[in-house]
């Protein structure tokens, strides 16, 4: 007797735990519970203004419509270019659906991320400015936004970065609420006909 309610303690503190980890058992991985927290917590995006490939200056913010975005560094041979066609494939599955909301791909290297580069970026990735554009913020900017749409970046020693990759959501107020990853169109279309 004495080892079953040891083993049921056990078991229920076990599950306690998990439960916590897991944000109610709806998350089982760390990025899992960072989305769920975010989706639970929209942030306010503070009025931030990119530099975009052409050399004009938009809003991240949009009154009029949910925002999409990813954070790149143009120069990256890996996962950003592959993101980068995720993303190329998002706009395309959108715009079936009559879906055009702006589309950001923010640079966290600015100072790397010449116009030259980002529009070579573009290009390689059919981004033509509408609705899709490729963008760097100011340099005082850029260390508040990675905080708040929580960007891991971390140079890897041989000029490049490690970095957490994710299609982010602002809504129409103007807060970030969603965090996806790049393929998962269906629920990033979910999530936008909810905002429209």
């Amino acid at each position: 007797m004495r080892q079953l309610i040891i083993t049921t303690v056990a078991a229920l503190l076990g599950c306690t735990t998990l439960w916590r980890a897991t944000d109610g058992f709806r998350a089982i991985t760390a990025e899992g519970a960072r989305r769920v927290q975010i989706s639970a917590n929209p942030e306010p995006v503070p009025s931030v203004v990119l530099e975009t490939m052409d050399g004009s200056w938009q809003s991240l913010n949009n009154p009029d419509s949910p925002v999409l975005l990813e954070f790149i560094y143009t120069t990256c041979p890996t996962i950003c270019q592959t993101s980068g066609g995720d993303f190329a494939e998002l706009r395309d599955f959108l715009l079936q659906y009559n879906l055009q909301v702006p589309m950001f791909s923010v640079s966290f290297d600015p100072g790397t991320d010449t116009l030259e580069n980002m529009q070579d970026y573009a290009k390689w990735h059919t981004a033509t400015g509408m609705p899709w554009t490729v963008g760097r913020p100011l340099p005082q900017d850029l260390e508040p936004l990675l905080d708040l749409f929580r960007i891991t970046v971390i140079p890897d020693g041989w000029g490049g970065y490690q970095h957490n990759v994710a299609v982010l959501l602002i809504n129409r107020e103007g807060a970030f609420s969603g965090a996806f990853d790049t393929r998962d169109y269906n629920a990033i279309r979910a999530a936008l006909e909810k905002e429209l």
